[in-house]
């Protein structure tokens, strides 16, 4: 609670990332961060494996995180069975008070995709339109409409919490194949990696190859960001994020408009 949390507790000021970058400044100058899910491999005793097999077929323990646009991790939830929904995972992350998520105050938001419920606080790309980064490199690099050239700018400000997954994986081999340890075990493993990753990013020295490796390529993720990924299957087989989308909540006409008035400033 007190190393993966945010440096700014009350999200006073604009993130460096987004105010030195024409890209996204002033329209995401209220954005606090990214939100996301991973998947990290798992030892569960095979009468309980179900629960945990997702798309992956090998258990897995599903993890929630943000993390701020200085790539360090703000909040964690570890241990969920790999077959739990994203949605599912966020309501109770943010609903619940013992979680300690460090809500968005108002007029904040984080960024999340289209598998997180768009409400007030939490803001999605627009459904049915190009959104992931490849998708525009393969395809003509024309960013036709409002949509689009807003999903563009959404999607790599977000790429964050994958940089920061990339990262954090490759620097933790034990992540990627787990030891038989009780569960318990597995799901400090992941909260201490997650401390230490924030350690090494923030001491003076910043001196980590791992990390500069992104600060060098803005558009560089570890391929280790990649395995055992929660959204891994869908972008593979190309589903339309409107067949994963899920049910909205409070202030979903709010964020529109937010989304909306965004879209078209970054037209203008």
């Amino acid at each position: 609670m007190e190393i993966i949390a945010p440096v700014d507790k009350f999200f006073h000021d604009i993130p460096e990332k987004i105010i030195n970058d024409k890209r996204y400044m002033p329209y995401f100058k209220d954005c606090i961060g990214a939100i996301d899910g991973t998947h990290v491999d798992a030892r569960i005793p095979v009468e309980e494996q179900v629960a945990y097999i997702g798309r992956h077929h090998s258990p897995t323990q599903n993890v929630m995180a943000a993390c701020d646009f200085n790539m360090c991790f703000t909040f964690v939830s570890p241990g969920w069975e790999g077959s739990a929904h994203d949605a599912r995972i966020f309501k109770h992350a943010v609903m619940d008070p013992k979680y300690n998520f460090p809500a968005p105050p108002q007029g904040k938001f984080y960024l999340v995709d289209a598998g997180y419920p768009l409400q007030r606080g939490y803001l999605k790309p627009y459904i049915g339109t190009r959104y992931h980064l490849p998708d525009f490199r393969r395809g003509s690099r024309t960013i036709m409409g409002h949509k689009e050239l807003f999903n563009s700018r959404h999607s790599s400000l977000r790429s964050v919490i994958e940089r920061s997954f990339g990262v954090w994986k490759k620097k933790w081999g034990i992540l990627r194949d787990m030891p038989n340890y009780s569960f318990k075990k597995q799901r400090l493993i992941v909260v201490g990696t997650m401390g230490l990753h924030n350690y090494i990013r923030r001491h003076i020295s910043r001196n980590d190859p791992d990390f500069i490796d992104c600060d060098v390529d803005e558009n560089f993720i570890h391929p280790e960001a990649y395995q055992c990924r929660v959204g891994e299957q869908i972008e593979e087989s190309n589903v339309l994020y409107a067949d994963v989308e899920f049910g909205d909540d409070e202030g979903v006409n709010e964020m529109i408009e937010l989304r909306e008035k965004i879209a078209f400033e970054l037209c203008n």
